[in-house]
């Protein structure tokens, strides 16, 4: 099914921004342009990935922060915000809480997760 491609993807993409930052430091974080980028791209398809999933399959996970996943996807692509700092944010907070809601409805929800049609 494409939702579970999806929801491949957002996992994929969320261990990438974790393994990114691990151990990495704020003013670390500053420095490195190429860190940055990828972490900001890796939020982008994550973003852009959740909030394109099914209706369906949203409503079937309440739990993931959808409403702060909108507002990573419009600061992300917004020229007035730090996206820097939305990043940093993200990827410490709602990243980390996200996988393991995803864990969760795969053990419960193992239906959205199956590739077989």
């Amino acid at each position: 099914m494409l939702q579970a491609a999806m929801l491949k993807v957002i996992q994929d993409a969320g261990e990438g921004v974790l393994v990114l930052l691990d151990d990495v430091e704020p003013a670390e974080f500053q420095r490195s342009r190429l860190t940055r980028q990828e972490v900001l791209r890796l939020l982008r398809l994550m973003a852009d990935t959740l909030l394109a999933l099914p209706c369906a399959t949203r409503q079937a996970m309440p739990e993931i922060d959808w409403g702060s996943w909108r507002s990573v996807q419009h600061g992300l692509g917004s020229a007035a915000l730090d996206a820097d700092e939305l990043g940093w944010d993200a990827a410490h907070g709602l990243v980390p809480a996200t996988l393991t809601w995803l864990r969760v409805y795969r053990r419960s929800e193992p239906a959205l997760f199956d590739f077989k049609p």
